[in-house]
């Protein structure tokens, strides 16, 4: 067994003030309550809220205060995420890990803002994946990057163990959120630490996965510590015999026959999904996507003709046709 203790704390978050102190005094609590913790991980964007007019250069004094506190702890440290400013003016959303040395080790921006809604957020480009020496491999990813399961599959794919997943949700579809953390853990083998705040930070409702899909964890809506010790040797046991002897997922993408065109831009495989209108909020009344052409006309397709779908119960009855 190699067994890791890591903490997710769910705390409430301000919007229109800093929450650096009332981070730094979470983890002293956690720390004096369970000094057994080895890694602590908060939710996305708590350091300073959701507001972007916040953003902060990198390296800053807060990023310096949690230095010190990792190293005051000795503990492996994620401090959620925070809006950075470069010096071209452009905005990430920045997440950092910290080792036990107090030392920046590894630093991620989150490649999928929320948009249309984060429209003035800029994406990232590179993966997050560090070791803990004699323990496993761990990657970082952010809300709604687990949304797009390329980012895990190429986080899984170099041998992450542990997905790090800092959140803001605070709209209506965190269940569906929960329901991906869960469905990620089985697809990729691995566990899924997933910390959501409250207030401006969050509903909360964090949970932590484990490789079967089992949640060992879940918090309700309020402020919780939750240090859970997870078991790496159980992720290497299912990759290698799969999932309660079951699916071995890992190896069936890897021994795959299938190519997929869809990731080639220049393919035209993904043709439909430039007809479904441009990457904006809805706005009242609005009817896009209701009552338009069968999209199959924009792919070319002769719409007047017998079509697959149409020998499908659904559709028959849709189109009259029997």
């Amino acid at each position: 067994m190699t067994p890791f203790a890591i903490a997710g704390v769910q705390m409430h978050v301000a919007a229109l003030q800093s929450n650096v102190e009332a981070m730094r005094h979470r983890l002293d609590v956690l720390m004096t309550r369970f000094p057994w913790t080895q890694m602590v991980v908060f939710s996305e964007l708590a350091a300073y809220g959701p507001l972007h007019q916040y953003a902060q250069p990198f390296p800053n004094e807060a990023l310096d205060l949690f230095q010190a506190d990792a190293r005051r702890h000795g503990v492996w440290l994620i401090p959620g995420s925070m809006f950075e400013k470069t010096e071209d003016g452009r905005i990430y959303n920045t997440s950092v890990v910290i080792n036990p040395a107090g030392e920046i080790i590894a630093k991620y921006r989150k490649m999928f803002p929320f948009k249309p809604y984060e429209a003035d957020i800029s994406s990232g480009t590179e993966f997050c994946v560090f070791d803990v020496p004699d323990v496993g491999r761990f990657g970082l990813s952010i809300c709604y990057d687990i949304w797009f399961p390329e980012t895990t599959r190429q986080l899984t794919s170099q041998g992450v163990e542990v997905l790090l997943h800092p959140v803001l949700t605070g709209t209506t579809d965190r269940d569906a959120e929960i329901a991906i953390a869960r469905a990620t853990a089985a697809q990729f083998q691995c566990y899924v630490i997933d910390v959501n705040g409250l207030a401006a930070g969050g509903v909360g409702k964090s949970l932590v996965v484990d490789p079967t899909s089992m949640v060992l964890h879940q918090s309700a809506g309020q402020e919780d510590m939750f240090p859970i010790e997870v078991d790496l040797d159980m992720v290497r046991r299912q990759r290698e015999t799969g999932m309660k002897g079951l699916g071995q997922v890992l190896k069936s993408f890897r021994d795959r026959a299938a190519e997929f065109p869809v990731y080639n831009r220049a393919s035209g495989t993904d043709a439909y999904l430039h007809t479904l209108g441009p990457l904006t909020v809805p706005q009242q009344g609005s009817k896009a996507g209701v009552n338009t052409a069968d999209p199959r006309s924009a792919l070319g397709v002769d719409t007047t003709a017998p079509h697959v779908l149409d020998n499908i119960p659904i559709f028959k009855a849709k189109t009259g046709t029997d």
